[in-house]
């Protein structure tokens, strides 16, 4: 069972009965998973911090930290919390389904269970898991695999092709006057700014991804770069303009409280954008290195005022980024 960055899935079992684990483990590896062993929750929670399984399949009755302690603990790290979980429950022991389910299980297994039953069930919960990460609940865009998975494509294909990395300067500004549900409207500006300027530099077709919280990505042909970023960053400061109070949007600020009671102010929001191309002078191969030196450049334009676009100059030929100007 192979994930889109052609790895084995790695299965965790937690089960201190050394046999249903053992067999457990035999069956899931015959489907080509990797399987990881560990005898008590307290082992699961340090091999999953190291090891950073794909799923965990996990017995109710444990010492130490049973199974639904392990899994409130999963989900209420926001490193595990997406870590799907699969409970194994004794026969006929319906509070044990509710209770497992409650706390944060995504399926259960009831003992005696066969072969079949254990890979179907370890394979659609896995199936469901990347799904729902494919794609952001708030912007319907695509997440972190398929974006790889697109880089990979324009690889394949041979073509030129750009990755830029773009967020929010000054985004917390804007949750902390606001709150997190103004916050995720200018979020969904963005997506819907990025939108039209996909549309408007028209085919072939670019790609838009969506990191989290307010990171995005894009890939395009090296052509496309300065038109798209150009009118993302217009649409979108005319976008947030919007979202601010009458008073911050007319003095061009927001003012913030420290923790010792201090006002600061906080300019409005700009969009930093951080490119980098594939093309005859610098051929990107590794998706990961694509997205990597995009970051890298967007912490360049982190240090430029306003919305800026810096694209990587490693290049053959230097590009000195540029700056939007409203």
């Amino acid at each position: 069972m192979e994930t889109s960055d052609d790895r084995k899935d790695v299965i965790l079992v937690v089960d201190d009965d050394e046999d249903i684990a053992r067999f457990v483990e035999f069956n899931l590896r015959l489907q080509g998973f990797e399987v990881i062993l560990a005898a008590d929750g307290q082992e699961a929670l340090e091999l999953i911090e190291r090891e950073r399984p794909d799923l965990a399949v996990v017995d109710l009755m444990m010492p130490r930290v049973d199974g639904l302690e392990l899994t409130r603990r999963l989900r209420a790290d926001p490193m595990t919390a997406a870590l799907p979980v699969i409970m194994l429950t004794a026969k006929g022991m319906t509070q044990d389904k509710v209770n497992g389910l409650n706390a944060g299980a995504d399926d259960y297994l009831v003992k005696p269970f066969d072969n079949a039953e254990l890979v179907a069930r370890v394979s659609s919960t896995l199936r469901r898991n990347k799904e729902f990460r494919e794609v952001s609940p708030l912007t319907g865009l695509p997440g972190n695999s398929r974006i790889r998975r697109e880089i990979a494509d324009r690889v394949r294909g041979g073509a030129d092709y750009a990755v830029g990395y773009i967020d929010i300067d000054r985004f917390k500004s804007v949750n902390d006057r606001y709150g997190f549900v103004r916050g995720d409207g200018f979020i969904t500006a963005l997506a819907r700014s990025l939108h039209r300027a996909v549309v408007a530099v028209a085919l072939p077709p670019a790609f838009l991804g969506h990191v989290g919280g307010d990171d995005f990505v894009f890939v395009c042909t090296p052509d496309q770069v300065r038109p798209l970023t150009l009118r993302v960053s217009s649409d979108f400061e005319k976008a947030a303009d919007a979202l601010y109070d009458p008073t911050d949007r007319e003095r061009g600020y927001v003012e913030l409280k420290d923790r010792r009671g201090n006002i600061r102010r906080a300019a409005l929001v700009t969009l930093s954008i951080g490119v980098a191309i594939s093309d005859a002078d610098k051929r990107i191969t590794d998706p990961l290195e694509a997205m990597t030196v995009a970051s890298e450049m967007k912490t360049v334009a982190k240090s430029q005022p306003g919305s800026y676009v810096a694209v990587d100059r490693r290049r053959g030929v230097a590009d000195p980024g540029h700056r939007h100007v409203k």
